[in-house]
């Protein structure tokens, strides 16, 4: 009896070709669904971002008019107390007070020149009154707080200083903020809004170059000409030389 004839390919090899093209077409679909993702999470990124741009320069222009307005009558218009502080501090740990180092570690200022977003109340103010000859702070701008963001941000992953090399790393940690990309974490730092705790403590503390041209005094408060205390819209300027 004639031996039965052999497949040319054996099936082993048959099959493990069959499974490599499935495996092939399933990267495929998965490559393409992904890709399909990005561009959506693009557009709604962008979106985003025009909805805040939007969003600032009513405020803007919301405020010159309730300026003018208050002009025209012969009156003045009072701004909203600010919501927002940045804080840097200024002096190292000689001679400082238990209770003072408290308040520095309580804001997560450990070093001279890190600075950290505040969101301004009774409690925070209180703060900020006991640790003062020690910090400079003011009301930063949308400017301020984009740049810091964007040229000196880092923040915490696991509890690792991590750098913001793209928007999966804030989606990672805050989606369930519905804070996913960058100009989301601008905003909410800007606005302080309902997450405001979660967004500034995310960040990590920045660190800070000394200004350029060095301080003036820091034992003197900035009223009378030194460095320390609050300088309310001029910590602008103060950043600008220090970013």
């Amino acid at each position: 009896m004639p031996d039965k004839k052999l497949p040319a390919v054996p099936e082993t090899v048959l099959k493990k070709r069959k499974r490599a093209a499935e495996n092939r077409a399933l990267r495929a679909k998965e490559a393409l669904k992904a890709k399909v993702a990005r561009k959506t999470k693009k557009v709604e990124i962008f979106k985003r971002a025009e909805k805040y741009c939007k969003e600032y320069q009513q405020q803007e222009k919301d405020e010159i008019r309730l300026r003018r307005e208050a002009k025209k009558e012969g009156n003045y218009h009072v701004a909203g107390e600010p919501k927002l502080a940045f804080v840097v501090r200024i002096r190292g740990i000689n001679q400082v007070s238990p209770k003072v180092r408290k308040v520095l570690q309580l804001f997560r200022l450990r070093q001279i020149n890190n600075g950290v977003f505040i969101k301004l109340n009774k409690a925070t103010v209180n703060m900020l009154r006991i640790c003062e000859p020690y910090v400079a702070w003011g009301t930063p701008n949308l400017k301020s707080v984009r740049d810091l963001i964007y040229k000196r941000g880092f923040v915490k992953v696991g509890g690792n200083r991590t750098p913001i090399s793209s928007n999966d790393v804030i989606e990672d940690q805050l989606k369930k903020f519905n804070i996913i990309c960058v100009e989301d974490l601008i905003h909410e730092i800007f606005t302080v809004g309902p997450n405001f705790k979660y967004a500034s403590n995310f960040l990590w503390p920045f660190k800070l170059n000394t200004p350029s041209g060095g301080w003036r005094k820091k034992t003197n408060h900035f009223v009378e000409g030194g460095d320390f205390g609050c300088r309310e819209e001029k910590i602008n300027e103060l950043l600008k030389k220090m970013i």
